[in-house]
């Protein structure tokens, strides 16, 4: 007979953990994001990251040359998110560096390595919490094909709230849990029918399992709903995740989506494939936000084969660059956003990417730059 007595006692306590939890997103301080003086915190990560992010701080750097000369913009060099500084320190973001990320209400940053094995979970993860950063936003595009989405994934909830902490009993059986709350969900539901209103009221499809899921999935696609009543003028409809998979790369039909709302899992599967049809996960940016912080990144890893190869110096910055434009978007630098994502739509178009004997990575910055001017 197993004793189960530890494990009922180990998940009466994450229950209790997450009810506080939810009760506590009902209280949120907003940070304007346009206000100046504004610090913006920057972290090169590993593998390609340090790499790639060099370019886009450069071209940060040429796009704000005036408000960091007046000093109403400070870009703040973040050193400890290596991943050698989070193996010594065993922590997967170190404390240290989590307060000098949380003394910057804007992060860019570069692709980081989750270690395999061990319970270190990913930096990615625990920034998602720690900054409460629950709407991953992910724009896919590809003119030539009329396709036009954004996605709004929840981004601190799902599968990943308590992905280290399920229970294991040993030669029997393994569980993990997935967590959705009414408050995590309805905060990520207005964000994207707000953007969708903004947006000429463009249509917004749910995603779920509700069928399979029926507590999570079905709390999440009833609040999705309860939401929409307040956007009257906005066609809603809503799909399971595998059909959805399925209408991406049906040409019948998918140029027909726009704004694409899901739980945490589903959002991070479908705008990888999504990804992968605009050109590639090396093409799309990616914007974290929550109420008081916001953090862009590359929606790809950090690519240690690339390094391993020696081909590290022809990394394509084009994702973190996509991610720059998100940023300068979210600090209220609309114009700079608007002629950096013109000038990556024609690189992209002209099939002008770093490649061994053609371009290099900093070439590919430098010429971004130049079309810039």
């Amino acid at each position: 007979m197993v004793d189960i007595s530890s494990q009922v006692n180990a998940f009466a306590s994450l229950l209790t953990q997450q009810i506080a939890r939810a009760q506590a997103l009902e209280n949120t301080v907003l940070t304007d994001f346009s206000a100046r003086p504004l610090r913006i915190a920057i972290a090169g990560g590993d593998g390609i990251g340090p790499i790639i992010t060099r370019q886009a701080e450069k071209v940060l750097r040429h796009l704000l040359q005036d408000a960091i000369n007046a000093g109403q913009i400070t870009l703040v060099p973040i050193e400890g998110l290596t991943l050698e500084n989070r193996l010594a320190r065993q922590e997967s973001v170190p404390s240290d560096t989590l307060e000098a990320i949380r003394s910057c209400p804007v992060f860019l940053k570069g692709p980081t390595t989750t270690p395999g094995g061990g319970t270190m979970t990913s930096a990615n993860v625990t920034l998602r919490k720690e900054l409460d950063l629950y709407a991953n936003v992910r724009p896919v595009s590809v003119p030539a094909e009329n396709i036009d989405w954004v996605f709004f994934r929840e981004n601190t909830e799902g599968e990943y709230t308590l992905g280290s902490q399920g229970i294991a009993i040993a030669d029997t059986l393994a569980m993990d849990f997935k967590v959705i709350t009414t408050a995590g969900t309805r905060r990520i539901a207005k964000a994207a029918f707000e953007y969708a209103h903004a947006h000429g009221n463009c249509r917004v499809t749910i995603v779920t399992k509700a069928n399979i899921m029926k507590k999570t999935d079905g709390l999440f696609s009833e609040i999705c709903h309860d939401v929409a009543k307040d956007y009257p003028d906005i066609p809603v409809d809503e799909y399971y995740v595998d059909i959805m998979a399925a209408n991406l790369v049906n040409p019948a039909i998918r140029s027909d989506f726009h704004v694409i709302l899901t739980p945490n899992l589903y959002g991070d599967i479908l705008t990888d494939e999504a990804a992968q049809i605009q050109g590639g996960v090396g093409t799309a940016g990616s914007a974290n936000t929550g109420s008081q912080y916001a953090m862009f990144e590359a929606i790809h890893g950090s690519a240690p084969r690339l390094i391993e190869q020696g081909l590290g110096d022809y990394a394509d910055p084009e994702s973190i660059l996509r991610a720059t434009v998100m940023l300068l978007d979210h600090i209220g630098e609309t114009d700079r956003a608007s002629a950096l994502r013109q000038v990556l739509d024609i690189l992209h178009a002209e099939g002008i990417h770093p490649a061994p004997g053609e371009m290099t990575t900093e070439e590919y910055g430098d010429c971004v730059i130049k079309r810039l001017q």
